[in-house]
């Protein structure tokens, strides 16, 4: 049409936020109101950021490619990541799903290295944090939940946490 713009960016967005609602509107009506929540995680995602160093600054590069979605039978979120942390390989297999028992999720986390985490997940006031043993993570979604900034830290005792990497998570699909 003459005289429109078409910005194929904004029409990709658009298509993809009404297909992840949609997803997301279809999944919670079929496995109930306590995985509701996980629905913002579903979809693709570019993750950039870096590693902290034991000095308090910024260290190697993180760049992740990183999928969130409803395993067959909706009742858990696979979340797989590929890429690079610096120079390394990066990245594995995380399983989402809620413990009725604990009313709160779950999450088991598989490295490429063989490391494997469990957390406790909980969202309080936009708020997600992982909380693990030696790891923790807090996230939180920009208003329109294409952006997720997490910041991570480590502890080698489970008391004295410091700083581990710090990403940004942005939505492509």
């Amino acid at each position: 049409m003459a005289g429109t713009v078409h910005n194929d960016h904004t029409d990709h967005t658009d298509q993809t936020d009404h297909a992840a609602r949609a997803s997301h509107a279809a999944h919670t009506a079929a496995a109930g109101p306590e995985l509701a929540p996980l629905g913002i995680f579903i979809g693709k995602w570019i993750n950039e950021g870096h590693v902290i160093g034991p000095d308090g600054r910024p260290g190697e590069r993180i760049l992740t490619s990183d999928v969130y979605e409803w395993v067959p039978g909706g009742s858990f979120v696979l979340h797989t990541a590929y890429g690079r942390i610096g120079d390394a390989p990066g990245g594995g297999v995380e399983i989402i799903g809620y413990d009725a028992s604990a009313r709160c999720f779950r999450s088991h986390f598989f490295s490429g290295a063989g490391e494997v985490s469990t957390h406790t997940l909980v969202l309080h006031e936009g708020t997600w944090t992982w909380q693990g043993e030696h790891t923790r993570c807090t996230a939180v979604f920009s208003d329109d939940g294409l952006v997720q900034t997490a910041h991570h830290e480590a502890s080698e005792d489970g008391h004295r946490w410091v700083p581990a990497m710090e990403v940004t998570l942005t939505r492509c699909g």
